[in-house]
């Protein structure tokens, strides 16, 4: 079964909450915390994962924490879990920068997942962190 992880669904969390607080400068790493129930160690292996892509950044000092890189509504759903899961293959084979699988060439099923990795790849990249804030995140479906 594909499934998103604790991590990409926290992720998105994150950087929603990052989103809704835009305005008001960096935000503290505790504050998110409470307010999303995610623990901070957690929350630490997140946030480097959104720092190393360039997701967020973090702001050092007295009014330091966390704030987003850019517009809520220049991120798309496919980028942050993208970095958050280390990608979206439904398979092995297509996580890898060049398929090395000794099949490839007369493997049936990788259309089936290649066309699904498009339409994961399609659905999740027409969706902005703006949209969820709004609150539009059904109307996605």
């Amino acid at each position: 079964m594909m499934r998103i992880s604790t991590k990409g669904r926290y992720a998105l969390r994150i950087m929603v909450d990052l989103a809704q607080h835009r305005e008001d400068g960096p935000v503290a790493l505790r504050e998110i915390s409470e307010r999303q129930k995610i623990t901070p160690k957690y929350m630490e292996s997140i946030m480097a994962l959104l720092l190393r892509d360039n997701l967020v950044q973090s702001l050092r000092g007295k009014a330091g924490g966390y704030q987003l890189t850019r517009k809520p509504s220049h991120y798309h759903l496919y980028e942050i879990l993208c970095t958050a899961e280390g990608g979206l293959a439904p398979v092995h084979c297509l996580s890898m920068e060049e398929n090395e699988c000794p099949v490839k060439d007369t493997c049936l099923t990788i259309p089936v997942w290649t066309g699904l990795h498009q339409v994961i790849e399609d659905y999740l990249s027409g969706i902005s962190l703006q949209t969820l804030v709004d609150g539009n995140g059904t109307s996605c479906l």
